[in-house]
């Protein structure tokens, strides 16, 4: 479930402060683009398919996008994520 994977990962991050958890559940690692600027972390996610049906093609396309402003006192380069 999401909560046990979320204490997982607040145990194993003790040391560390636990900015975000972004579910990107239905997405595979290289659809997802996490970036670092300008004081602002930056999630995104997108997931496009293309199927040919016998009435043409169709396009199915997901995405998340969220943006988490760092905490007063933290720098850009402290900044660490996992998928």
């Amino acid at each position: 479930s999401m909560q046990r994977r979320l204490n997982r990962m607040l145990n194993s991050s003790h040391d560390h402060k636990l900015l975000a958890l972004v579910d990107v559940e239905g997405f595979v690692p290289k659809e997802v683009t996490v970036t670092v600027k300008n004081g602002k972390v930056k999630v995104l996610a997108e997931h496009e398919e293309e199927h040919t049906t016998t009435r043409g093609k169709v396009y199915n396309y997901k995405n998340i996008m969220k943006e988490i402003s760092l905490p007063p006192g933290v720098s850009e380069d402290e900044v660490t994520y996992s998928l």
